[in-house]
């Protein structure tokens, strides 16, 4: 893989574009100006190369304009003594066994180019290019996890004294035993207060307030093989230790002999994947998951042996996973292990492994996606999102769609309009779901439950993105997967929803006829097709509108013809009145998914609404 120097940094180093102007009577040194930062420069591409993002007047087709090479953007780029080309990403031939030499790529008819420069250069560049570049920030990837938010403004909420107490609280597992590294939050008082528990399961937090009943909420998060605790208003007593004890995974009843011997749990088992004929396993299809890496020493997971590290630039690191998103996400779709653990959609399945993160930016993500092109891979789960839209990602995914790349993204976990890249017309966007009754009452997974229950128990999850982009939805509430070393844990997001459906698209393309023979022709009609499919095959849960669930839930046994689908011609005129759509069709050119004319409004050059 190319590398991108300084790939895993925020933007590249400091400094100012231009030498300080000296000032009589200034003290020696170095004046602070603005830092150079990472952009990503393309040419615009061909009108039938665009999606309905970022459209422009010259790819609309003005006359006497001629189109522009990379080669020609580089070399102009190269001319400029403030901007610092890094290197070129997205087209196979840049690609080298070591790290990027400069110069390369030029004369290469794709990709894109990485430059450094200050945002007044970049929009004087882009002024410059009058509607025949795409110039934008390369914007930092977030896995979609619910994290916590940063302030939204400057703010006097500080103690700086005034009445204070302190809690002790003691986290115990299973038999007593103390549970260490379990993250301790409550909420309330004048501000929150959170920390770790020790090896003894013990931990001191300092709440200010005048009393104990302040305290609004108690929060528990262990780190692997337990269930989350939460308690509205919890008694708590100052002065002596206040007793938590979780619940083990492996004493939930819905998951008998768990992990003992392989359990498919209740989101496989909502999509029908235990009444799939045990022969259907995935073979022949090749899956990638771009993500935080698969730790393979997970009994689970030790089968994967194909991946690559695409911030460090080696085939080497990709199997270590600090975060264990990534091997959360692989268990889902490729559990393995006969007697033990989780058992996923496609245990046979190739599994390629991209590690983007921690640190990973649009460049990376464009790399990944060229790994995936070249490496012929069939799906690829992102549960991954940014800031905002980008054109030039848009272009790369566009291209991996008619190479028969199907792209399937996690809808995205702030509770507001579908996050990027899953609002592109040309990925399958996956909101998240519940049910009722697959994990315990004193749960921080009760938190989730939207009062749109139906009466099998489904909710769609408070924290899931919404809005027309949505194709359909999956289990993302209370799901238990692998993490590192070798554990599990019950974790909500729609990161957790996507694998679900990357695995059942997995299945398809390996088993379902239409996919066999000549339908193995990689375009992008054939991802279409599976898309098209997945809808068709999926039921409504929950009392939710189709902008929260799309289609609804994917069903296994209909996605791979074993089983007559529900008669969709209802639903489906229902969200064309609702989303101002039509029903999906196959076509020869890719159709933007359901309601994709409403999606996100145009990207602007820089994908911050310059």
């Amino acid at each position: 893989m190319a590398k991108i120097p300084n790939g895993g940094q925020p933007d590249g180093p400091n400094g100012a574009e231009g030498a300080p102007i000296p000032v009589a009577g200034d003290p020696p040194g170095r004046r602070v100006g603005e830092r150079k930062k990472r952009f990503l420069v393309t040419p615009q591409p061909a009108p039938e190369g665009l999606s309905p993002f970022g459209l422009s007047p010259f790819a609309l087709g003005s006359p006497g304009v001629q189109p522009l090479t990379l080669q020609s953007v580089e070399q102009v780029l190269r001319a400029a003594p403030d901007i610092e080309v890094v290197g070129t990403v997205g087209t196979a031939a840049t690609r080298s066994i070591g790290l990027m030499e400069s110069g390369m790529g030029s004369g290469n008819p794709g990709g894109t180019l990485v430059a450094r420069m200050t945002d007044d250069k970049a929009r004087a560049l882009l002024q410059q290019a009058q509607g025949r570049l795409v110039v934008e920030r390369d914007q930092h990837l977030h896995l979609l996890d619910p994290v916590p938010r940063h302030p939204t403004l400057v703010n006097s909420f500080a103690a700086y004294d005034g009445p204070h107490f302190d809690i002790d609280l003691v986290v115990l597992g299973k038999d007593g035993v103390p549970l260490g590294g379990a993250e301790v939050s409550l909420f309330g008082g004048l501000l929150p207060a959170a920390g770790l528990t020790d090896d003894q399961g013990r931990l001191t937090l300092t709440v200010h307030g005048d009393s104990p009943h302040t305290v609004t909420g108690l929060y528990v998060k262990p780190r692997a093989d337990y269930w989350s605790f939460y308690q509205r208003d919890p008694d708590l007593a100052p002065g002596e230790p206040n007793v938590v004890g979780l619940q083990a995974l492996s004493d939930w009843p819905q998951m008998p002999g768990f992990p003992g011997r392989s359990t498919v749990c209740w989101g496989a088992r909502a999509m029908r994947l235990d009444q799939v004929p045990p022969s259907f396993r995935g073979q022949g299809v090749r899956v990638a998951v771009i993500d935080s890496g698969v730790a393979t020493t997970h009994a689970d997971l030790s089968r994967i042996r194909a991946g690559f590290d695409v911030i460090k630039d080696n085939d080497e690191t990709w199997n270590q996973d600090q975060l264990g998103h990534g091997s959360h996400c692989a268990g889902v779709i490729a559990g393995y292990d006969p007697a033990f653990g989780i058992r996923g959609f496609v245990p046979d399945a190739e599994i390629h492994v991209c590690k983007l993160f921690p640190g990973g930016q649009i460049s990376q993500l464009i790399e990944a996606l060229e790994y995936c092109i070249e490496h012929q891979i069939d799906v690829v789960n992102l549960s991954l999102g940014g800031t905002g839209p980008s054109p030039a990602l848009e272009q790369q995914i566009l291209r991996a769609r008619r190479a028969g790349v199907a792209c399937i993204a996690a809808a995205g976990n702030s509770g507001g309009p579908v996050q990027y890249p899953a609002a592109s017309p040309y990925v399958l966007a996956v909101a998240a779901v519940g049910k009722i009754d697959e994990f315990p009452r004193d749960s921080y997974h009760v938190e989730t439950i939207h009062p749109d229950v139906d009466a099998q128990g489904f909710f769609t999850a408070r924290f899931s993105c919404y809005g027309p982009e949505v194709d359909v939805c999956a289990p993302g509430v209370a799901v238990v997967s692998s993490v590192p070393p070798n554990n599990f844990a019950a974790w909500d997001g729609t990161s957790m929803a996507a694998p679900h459906v990357t695995g059942l698209a997995a299945l398809m393309l390996a088993h379902r006829p239409e996919f066999q023979g000549q339908g193995r022709m990689r375009s992008a009609e054939r991802v279409e097709q599976l898309f098209r499919l997945i809808r068709m095959s999926a039921r409504r849960v929950s009392q939710a509108a189709p902008a929260r669930i799309g289609y609804g839930l994917p069903d296994a046994l209909v996605a791979l013809g074993l089983a007559p689908g529900v008669n969709q011609q209802a639903f489906e005129s229902m969200l064309g009145s609702l989303m101002g759509t039509m029903p999906m069709a196959p076509a020869a050119v890719p159709p933007m998914a359901m309601g994709a004319q409403q999606r996100t409004g145009p990207i602007t050059p820089f994908g911050f609404g310059w």
